[in-house]
């Protein structure tokens, strides 16, 4: 039995449950028109750019150039992961994979997040090793090529920008191309700076500054990702609140047993359980449901309603 068709049957356990599984419109994408065209446009432009700013940092002998470039490289493996993931997500479940393989995008966000730090790391290493031991910077071809930097990232950036609201693994990509046009913006400005004074500390500094902005944007991703691969309830989401809701319910006693997590960065799950007096009907499982989807965005929502005659739920 495939996941979209055990999701629409509903059957009773031997002590008077009733399992409803609702899911509200756009619970299911399957089918979805795919987006992957953006992840594949930005890797092609950047991974093309990586040679170019890395020949001309050989060439003007420019470790700020030669620094960026590896940035430029991280955001191409990121850009792969978050449109491989993107791809993953779209393929059908399995009877092994019953959700299928929504899961890679928040895996993906992770990884993006994670590489993000790293970056930073380098970064900072570079810039300090940078301060102790100055080198003279080729402050012109630095400006123009870091400027045709900006303007590449900048530009992919621009893909994500209304997709990174309510998807964790676009924003991840988002935030990549944001971050990478910071750096190149920083190197022109430090060239710019180091072209008229001379000051050849500008360099560093410029490159420590940018390393604090980049990771005061990717914290937020790192621990929203990280909180969604350990299934904790969505970010903007109170709990109670839902149980409360599910207990106003027509009907419904008590509601207990509640979970909610991250099915991918776009898609929300759900299950319960309910005491009623009487049994669900199919009216009562299709309110939960719009409610839920209405209200919380939640497309998934498995209910189990446990009648108060019946003995009470022996899991509980």
């Amino acid at each position: 039995m495939t996941h979209d068709q055990a999701d629409h049957d509903h059957s009773h356990g031997p002590r008077g449950h009733d399992h409803g599984h609702a899911h509200g419109p756009g619970g299911h994408h399957h089918h979805a028109a795919p987006e992957d065209w953006r992840y594949g446009v930005g890797l092609i432009v950047n991974l093309i750019f990586v040679f170019i700013e890395f020949g001309y940092g050989i060439a003007s002998s420019s470790t700020a150039l030669i620094a960026d470039a590896g940035h430029n490289l991280s955001d191409v493996l990121g850009l792969g992961l978050a449109g491989g993931a993107a791809w993953l997500a779209r393929r059908a479940a399995t009877n092994r994979r019953t959700y299928g393989y929504r899961k890679a995008t928040v895996l993906a966000a992770l990884g993006n997040a994670i590489i993000l730090v790293f970056a930073c790391g380098a970064i900072a290493i570079e810039a300090v090793r940078r301060a102790f031991y100055p080198l003279e910077v080729a402050s012109t071809t630095v400006m123009v090529v870091a400027g045709i930097g900006f303007i590449i990232n900048l530009g992919t950036a621009l893909l994500f920008l209304t997709s990174r609201k309510h998807d964790l693994n676009a924003r991840g990509a988002w935030l990549h191309m944001i971050a990478d046009a910071a750096v190149s913006i920083g190197v022109v400005i430090a060239g710019a700076l180091i072209l008229f004074t001379g000051w050849s500390w500008i360099d560093p500094l410029v490159g420590l500054l940018i390393v604090v902005v980049i990771l005061w944007g990717t914290w937020g991703l790192l621990t929203e990702s990280l909180d969604m691969a350990l299934d904790s309830a969505p970010a903007g989401l109170d709990v109670e609140e839902i149980r409360t809701t599910l207990a106003g319910l027509p009907g419904v006693i008590e509601a207990h047993h509640l979970h909610v997590w991250s099915l991918s960065t776009t898609e929300r799950a759900l299950t319960a359980h309910l005491v009623r007096a009487e049994p669900a009907t199919a009216e009562f499982y299709e309110q939960a449901q719009t409610l839920l989807k209405a209200r919380f965005g939640v497309g998934h929502a498995t209910l189990q309603v446990e009648t108060t005659g019946a003995g009470g739920c022996a899991e509980c």
